[in-house]
């Protein structure tokens, strides 16, 4: 006996509280019983947070469920997510568990970390009778979850219809418990659900802007009519109308179910809101119009829908642009063809920025639109704010179909922005080499130059386009032009530290003892910067070592104020005299 009763000891202790666990799992009442005796914790959980009650209630084990709940059981126990035996036995559809919980003071409307209650999880999961149930026992339906849904939202969502009528029967709180139910009746274009949520709504809600619950919100203040309109669901939005929709509706940045109906290209619902009143020129806070949102997703036949019913063609957005800016951008060829059918001058309209339609084209690279412009017309020269034409926004962003077509349509090659920049400089600095070189063989001015002197080999070097400068070089451009400050693109090459580059320049014969306006040599910049494999470079090209500045300073002497000491070794190894004097009293 004493020995059977140690075995059983070790037995318990050696299971521990995963063996009770299972237990209350697998409905054993001898085993949970055996357990209970041995003083086990009976709220002991596992790493879920899921305990002997949430168990027994998950799988429908009513005769553990009672025992454990008559010794004491916590019944609102919580998992690590929050959910109880409550919320646990409504999602398996356990009814007698559901029963026997609520009878021992379950918190019915108790929400777990999602906002989950035991009504919404037995609605989402159709278990009609647990419904019924917790709603004749006190379960508040317009309890919702942290995204919004109510009990009534999930199971029209899951087209739960049965589940939807009972909670719609027992709906007391109106429209809090339909949120946003309506939306997803609209979204699905469940016209019959919408008919059922929207019985009883003929009094104005003062909760609601629009008057009433068919013009509900979401929290970015779309209403169930601009669900239908995104999605192009005609006879939902045709039962919302009907039931007093506002079709003017604004919601968040001032966007109205035109807008959305536009820019989704849902021509039918397009053609019903105009028909039933919507202002056909209103702006949301961008300034955008329901004519700019059809353009700019390329929905030609809205565009054309709009147009024929008096939308504003010319109407700009804060940044100036119009529809066909919007039609450029996106290389919506039909939507452009038809705005300039309406109104051919729209074709060199221009933005805040004086932007062009055929500059927006050419900075997306849309040749299609492109085309069309210049097929009907457009100023190819036409400049921007920044004295930037097309050309010239082009060749930035390397796009060489629209260099060819502009070129070919009459592009200045030579045109130049507010600082000098001709299209050449430009390609060059941001290294568009096949565009440079088409540029160069249709005539481009290989050595232009800029407000501040600079050549497009100056700005290819400034920018380290190795490629860039070989080619211009190989085309005549010239090596020792001088920009601002005198600097020759050997200075420039030295001071960024790229030797190539330098080594280019100096095979095509440029001047190695160079100086700029303080007199600096391309040597004294190597000194400076501690460049010591260029400053042998230029030695090598015959640089003068004692060559001064016009503060009568050697490169030995840059090298002793900036601590070069490998350049200053250098240029003693190579003959640099020590005992030269300059006006130390500049240096330090």
């Amino acid at each position: 006996m004493g020995r059977h009763l140690s075995n059983k000891v070790r037995c318990t202790f050696s299971d521990g509280n995963s063996g009770f666990l299972r237990a209350a799992r697998a409905g054993n009442l001898e085993k949970v019983l055996e357990y209970l005796r041995s003083s086990i914790d009976i709220n002991t959980s596992n790493a879920n947070g899921l305990n002997a009650l949430h168990l027994a209630s998950k799988e429908g084990h009513v005769n553990i469920v009672q025992e454990l709940l008559s010794r004491g059981a916590n019944v609102n126990a919580a998992t690590k997510k929050g959910n109880t035996a409550l919320h646990i036995a409504s999602l398996a559809g356990q009814e007698e568990v559901v029963k026997l919980l609520v009878k021992h003071n379950a918190n019915i409307n108790c929400q777990s970390q999602n906002g989950f209650s035991p009504l919404y999880m037995a609605a989402q999961e159709n278990h009609i009778e647990v419904v019924k149930f917790l709603l004749a026992n006190g379960a508040n339906q317009s309890l919702a979850t942290e995204d919004g849904f109510t009990p009534l939202a999930v199971s029209l969502q899951q087209g739960h219809e049965k589940v939807v009528a009972i909670l719609l029967e027992n709906d007391s709180k109106g429209s809090k418990v339909r949120l946003p139910a309506l939306h997803i009746a609209a979204k699905k274009n469940d016209t019959k659900a919408a008919a059922l949520l929207l019985q009883g709504d003929n009094q104005p809600d003062l909760n609601y802007k629009g008057g009433g619950f068919v013009n509900c919100t979401t929290k970015s203040g779309f209403t169930p009519l601009h669900i239908a309109a995104h999605y192009g669901n005609l006879e939902v939005a045709q039962l919302l109308i009907s039931r007093g929709a506002d079709v003017n509706y604004a919601a968040s940045q001032n966007i109205t179910p035109l807008h959305v109906a536009s820019k989704w290209g849902k021509a039918n619902i397009v053609q019903l809101l105009l028909e039933k009143g919507a202002q056909i020129d209103v702006k949301t806070k961008d300034g955008l119009t329901p004519l700019h949102c059809a353009a700019r997703s390329g929905h030609d036949q809205v565009v054309d829908l709009l147009l024929e019913n008096g939308a504003p063609f010319g109407a700009k957005t804060k940044n100036g642009l119009s529809a066909l800016h919007m039609a450029a951008q996106g290389d919506h060829v039909d939507a452009a063809r038809i705005l300039l059918y309406y109104k051919s001058t729209l074709v060199d309209d221009v933005s805040s920025d004086y932007l062009s339609p055929l500059h927006v084209a050419s900075h997306c690279g849309n040749y299609n639109v492109a085309k069309l412009l210049c097929e009907r017309r457009a100023d190819v020269n036409a400049k921007a704010l920044n004295g930037f034409s097309c050309l010239h926004i082009a060749c930035k962003k390397n796009r060489l179909k629209l260099v060819e077509l502009l070129i070919s349509n009459g592009a200045d090659l030579e045109a130049k922005t507010e600082s000098g920049l001709t299209c050449l400089h430009v390609a060059s600095f941001v290294g568009s080499h096949d565009i440079v070189i088409y540029l160069i063989q249709h005539g481009a001015n290989i050595n232009s130059t800029t407000i501040r002197g600079e050549t497009p080999l100056h700005l290819a070097t400034r920018n380290n386009q190795v490629e860039i400068v070989q080619t211009l070089l190989r085309h005549g451009a010239s090596v020792d032009m001088k920009a601002k400050e005198a600097q020759t693109c050997l200075h420039l090459a030295t001071r960024l530290g790229n030797i190539d580059i330098v080594n280019l320049l100096l095979k095509a014969n440029a001047n190695v003892d160079s100086t700029t306006k303080d007199g600096y040599s391309s040597l004294h910049i190597a000194a400076k910067e501690g460049h010591e494999e260029i400053a042998s470079l230029l030695i090598d090209h015959g640089a003068n070592l004692n060559l001064f500045t016009k503060r009568n300073f050697s490169a030995l002497h840059i090298c002793s104020k900036y601590g070069n000491i490998k350049v200053a070794n250098l240029l003693l190894q190579k003959g640099a005299k020590p005992d030269c004097q300059g006006k130390v009293n500049y240096i330090y």
